[in-house]
């Protein structure tokens, strides 16, 4: 991802420079990897029906530091449809679960701080956007920071001598990663994109519908008994993208109509004080006779 983002800012988009402080990125960092290292240290405590739930419901919390970092105000209709969303996958997950969720106090609290992680994640990023940072930016100096850490963490661990060596006796695990790679940075490059266009909350949004298609394809290519579950997870995501598309579609439509009732009262405005300058001048401007005088000239 590091060398990706380096090449595309280098030498397509020609960037250089930066505009955030390099402070903010060990924060981006921190998230990027809380994010994945403690929901899978939680499995060692929780199976991963327990796991699927919590990470499906991670719109709602991005929503809620949304509501703290940038002061974003969310309708009780908003929060019941990110709630019908996260409820909708949780359905298509359930039923393929051959175990029902378990819960662990340890793994509650890896997997809780997990989504946490999450949820901070594209709002800080979407901060970074705020202040001019540019999506190569952003995605650079993250990848840098992390490739740095990981590095570390994988080599005290053993995993980075052990893929190296698993890597290099299997060309086609090198094909793969390769591939995965590209098709990642790309997900990531639109990902941010939307972060930066759009802000965190809809990011996330965006990540989980395209759980639900995932889900959706994985039920077209690989067949599986019919279940109520992808019928009621369906209906929860479908309605709850409805509503809230419905929702803001109004919202715009009364933002439109709140601009023209402002530019029409402004317009309005200008042309009454057009109407009283005239109207003073009028007043104020001389009379002039035309009354002929005694020498013929007017006065």
């Amino acid at each position: 991802m590091a060398v990706c983002s380096f090449v595309e800012r280098t030498y397509i988009a020609k960037e250089s420079g930066r505009v955030a402080p390099l402070s903010a990125y060990p924060l981006l960092t921190f998230c990027l990897m809380s994010s994945s290292a403690l929901s899978n240290l939680a499995l060692n405590f929780i199976n991963f029906p327990t796991k699927v739930v919590f990470r499906s419901c991670k719109l709602i919390p991005t929503m809620a530091v949304a509501s703290v970092i940038h002061r974003k105000v969310f309708t009780i209709q908003e929060y019941s449809c990110a709630l019908a969303i996260c409820a909708g996958l949780v359905m298509f997950a359930a039923a393929d679960w051959q175990l029902s969720p378990s819960f662990h106090p340890v793994g509650l609290t890896l997997v809780s701080a997990s989504v946490c992680a999450d949820a901070i994640l594209p709002n800080a990023q979407e901060r970074l956007f705020r202040l001019g940072s540019s999506r190569l930016e952003v995605t650079f100096f993250t990848n840098i920071f992390t490739l740095l850490v990981m590095t570390f963490t994988t080599l005290l661990s053993g995993d980075l001598i052990g893929i190296i060596q698993f890597a290099s006796k299997t060309p086609i695990l090198q094909l793969y990663m390769v591939v995965y790679t590209f098709i990642a940075y790309i997900a990531i490059s639109v990902h941010m994109t939307v972060v930066k266009r759009f802000g965190g909350v809809t990011a996330v949004l965006v990540a989980t519908v395209r759980k639900a298609m995932t889900l959706v394809l994985s039920f077209i290519i690989f067949p599986k008994k019919f279940s109520w579950f992808y019928v009621l997870g369906a209906g929860l995501v479908l309605g709850g993208l409805t509503v809230s598309s419905l929702a803001k579609m109004e919202e715009r439509k009364q933002q439109k109509q709140v601009g023209r009732s402002k530019e029409f009262k402004a317009h309005q405005s200008d042309v009454d004080n057009g109407y009283s300058k005239s109207e003073d001048e009028a007043e104020n401007q001389p009379l002039i006779e035309t009354v002929p005088s005694m020498n013929g000239s007017p006065r």
